[in-house]
Formats: C-alpha cells, structure tokens, sequence
C-alpha cells in the first residue's frame, strides 16, 4: 500500500511563501491533515526548500517534497519521500520528460523506492504552471477523462493530479476524473478555500490538496477544510 492511498486531506507549503507570522509548520501537522507537500512554481530555490524541510522536522505527519527543476531537490532525513510532476497536458515536452532527464542525469543520490510520480492535469491557463508548461487547458470533461485513463492505464502513473491552481475547478471535471480511473488516487488542488468547496471536491477527488489558504488565512482556515474532507468521507 502507497502511503498516499490513506490521504483525505494535505496542505501544500509553498518555500516561496511565508506562513502567517504567529504560525509554525509544526502548527500546521496538527490541523487535522494527513500530510505535507512542499512545492511551488514560481520563485523556488534549494535554499527555500531547505529551510521549509528543516522546519518540518518536528511534525507528526508524512512530509514529501515536490520539486519543479533540476535544480531544487532536497536530500533530508526528514523526507518521507518525492513526488515528481509529469504534465500530461504539457505544450512542453520537457515537462513529460525533459525535466525528470535532467534530474537522473545531474543527481547521483535519488532514493527511487520513496520516488513517485504525479500525473497532472493543469486546468487553469492563467496560472504559474499553466504557464510554465504551456499547458493545453482548453480541454471538456470528456478529454479530462481520457488523459487520467491515459495516465494511469498507459502510463502506469499511481496518481492522477487535477490542478486549477489558485481557482475553485468545475466539480464535474472531477467526477468525470474519478470515474475514469481504476485504481490511481485522484488528487485535486486549486481555490479550496473554506469547508464548503473542501466538501464539494472530496465528494469526488481522493485527496484534496490545499495551499494558498495556509499562506493567506492561516491554520485555522486549513482546519475548516479538513472538517470539511472528513464530512464528506
């Protein structure tokens, strides 16, 4: 069993983001989610990168890092393990397989038994990584599907990603995701912002990742999502 597979919820750290000034990571363990991803897009540094991971180091939950180059993956013992992006939706093909090239090529020290791969699907052409990658986001429920089957039945991708970043995504995208899967753990990120859109997308998605909030409202905020996952378990 992958442990993912037992996550509802997860908060997503962004190393270019601070956190709200009176709160710690370690605060951010105990709201009641079930893991940390540190990652972003935009402005990402090994030095950012590292000091978000040691500040981890006291928190009870599984902590994972997510990197987006080459140039910014964190070797620690505080890592429960990596999730590399692959951005089936990429106008880029380094964001197929470019990036991860790179990555072998240069890093000498990938732990591959705790390395796993996340199949995106950005959705949201006016975000970062919308336009990082160039993505292809001009797409209806029906092609959404077919790249998760994709993903997962061609690809053996172990997660399926729906990625709005930064705003709330059409539910039934989701749905038409989730039931094109078979056995891949459909994520979904992007606009959760309260315990309503945390219920609304839980209904479909596996886990529902939750970011900005952390940097914007705080622990407290993330706590409401998190009562809203379990809520719709």
């Amino acid at each position: 069993m992958q442990p993912w597979e037992d996550w509802d919820h997860v908060v997503k750290i962004d190393p270019d983001k601070t956190l709200l000034d009176d709160e710690s990571v370690e605060d951010v363990g105990k709201t009641g989610t079930d893991a940390i991803i540190v990652g972003g897009t935009m402005g990402m540094t090994e030095e950012k990168m590292t000091r978000v991971i040691e500040a981890c180091s006291g928190v009870s939950v599984p902590v994972f890092i997510e990197p987006s180059g080459t140039g910014v993956v964190v070797h620690s013992d505080v890592l429960d393990g990596y999730l590399i992006p692959v951005v089936i939706n990429a106008g880029d093909i380094s964001w197929l397989t470019g990036m991860h090239k790179e990555w072998v090529r240069l890093d000498d020290s990938i732990d591959w038994a705790h390395t796993f791969p996340e199949a995106y699907i950005v959705l949201n052409p006016d975000s970062s990584v919308g336009e990082l990658t160039t993505a292809d986001c001009d797409l209806d429920p029906d092609d959404v599907a077919a790249y998760a089957e994709v993903a997962e039945q061609l690809f053996g991708q172990p997660i399926v990603y729906l990625e709005y970043s930064g705003m709330l995504g059409e539910p039934s995208f989701v749905k038409t995701a989730a039931d094109a899967l078979d056995s891949a753990t459909l994520f979904y990120g992007g606009g959760i912002h309260d315990y309503n859109s945390a219920y609304e997308m839980a209904q479909y998605a596996d886990t529902i990742i939750v970011g900005d909030l952390v940097h914007d409202q705080g622990i407290e905020a993330v706590r409401e999502t998190v009562r809203g996952v379990q809520d719709a378990k």
